[in-house]
């Protein structure tokens, strides 16, 4: 990683965006079970995965730290993206957590996960990791951000109605989403839905591709 796209930026007293480092990988192995609690055991990452995203894409990888303490996260790798077929899982994406789908020719950010400790939810820090994702994405000359939003609020309401229901009254406005609708509010545009995208209850197994261009600010 050149100096040139090291990254660091303090959002409050002692809460750091950096990129992520090989001591961060234990903690982040831990934050993943914190996290996402119900997804599938096979689709979680693990730190020796985290140490493979190091070598493979250092860029694209951040972290959140209270001082020593990992409290957010994201991976990301490159990709060029077929939006005439666009569907895809996340198993198949992470490769088994080793990034080897990465493209160092990739013209799009991919985010593959983004997660804040629960303690510390409120107070933007997504949004400062989807800014300093977007800053590499700018500086690495890329079309901007994909990502797959879990649709997190339909587990509970999916013995209702169908997720495609959920996901028409999500993108009129009617209803609202804990994940979807804070991703919005940051500037991504929903493109479509992904049913089995993953294997969680807490969305029904649904998540929703999403973009931002690199011309919006974050």
């Amino acid at each position: 990683m050149t100096a040139e796209m090291s990254y660091f930026e303090v959002v409050a007293d002692g809460l750091v965006v950096q990129h992520t480092q090989p001591g961060h990988a234990q903690q982040l192995e831990e934050l993943q079970k914190t996290v996402f609690p119900t997804l599938a055991a096979d689709e979680l990452i693990r730190a020796v995965h985290y140490l493979r995203h190091l070598e493979v894409f250092p860029e694209g990888q951040f972290v959140i730290t209270d001082r020593e303490k990992v409290i957010g996260m994201t991976t990301t790798m490159r990709t060029r993206f077929d939006f005439e077929n666009h569907h895809h899982t996340f198993k198949e994406t992470i490769a088994g957590g080793w990034l080897s789908n990465h493209d160092p020719e990739g013209d799009w950010l991919y985010g593959l996960d983004m997660g804040i400790l629960p303690s510390y939810r409120g107070r933007g820090l997504a949004r400062a990791l989807y800014r300093a994702r977007h800053e590499i994405a700018a500086k690495l000359g890329l079309k901007g951000q994909l990502a797959v939003g879990m649709m997190n609020g339909y587990g509970a309401v999916s013995g209702e109605i169908s997720g495609e229901q959920y996901y028409e009254e999500l993108i009129s406005g009617k209803r609202k989403d804990p994940t979807l609708t804070a991703q919005m509010k940051i500037g991504f545009e929903p493109v479509a839905l992904m049913p089995e995208h993953l294997n969680d209850p807490s969305c029904g197994n649904f998540g929703v591709l999403i973009k931002i261009d690199i011309g919006k600010k974050i």
